[in-house]
This record gives C-alpha cells, structure tokens and sequence, in this order.
C-alpha cells in the first residue's frame, strides 16, 4: 500500500506480486504466532520495486526475502 504512494492518483493503480528470491525459512510459525513484517525499499524503477523482506515472531526471525513487484493502472 505504501508502494502506491509514490505514483500519481494512487487510487487509478494496483501492486502485484511478480516474484520472489532467495527466500529463506530459518523456524516454524504456529497458529496463534504474532508476525510482524518488515520491508525495505530496495529499488524502484520505473514502475518495477524491488524489496528486501523479514518475518519475525517474539523479535526472532523466522523468514526473509526479496520481493519483486509491479504498479500497474487498474483497467477501466
């Protein structure tokens, strides 16, 4: 959602999810686990992000990955 603060006329666009890489899966995640996610502006160009994401449960860190996605105009 952020994402979408750096276009004009956020609401006229959509975030998809293209792809994702190097992802690692370091301890289980239970039902009933609190995630907290954190992601970081690795790049954008154009209308390409790239993004750098961790998972953590109780402050351990559970998951990470990079995360590409794309800002494309919603169809009328």
């Amino acid at each position: 959602m952020l994402l979408l603060n750096t276009v004009e006329r956020p609401k006229d666009n959509l975030v998809y999810f293209m792809g994702i890489n190097n992802a690692k899966f370091r301890k289980p995640v239970r039902p009933g686990d609190q995630l907290r996610l954190e992601l970081t502006l690795l790049r954008l160009k154009s209308r390409i992000c790239k993004m750098e994401g961790k998972a953590y449960v109780d402050g351990d860190l559970v998951a990470e990955a990079e995360l590409l996605s794309s800002i494309v105009e919603r169809s009328p």
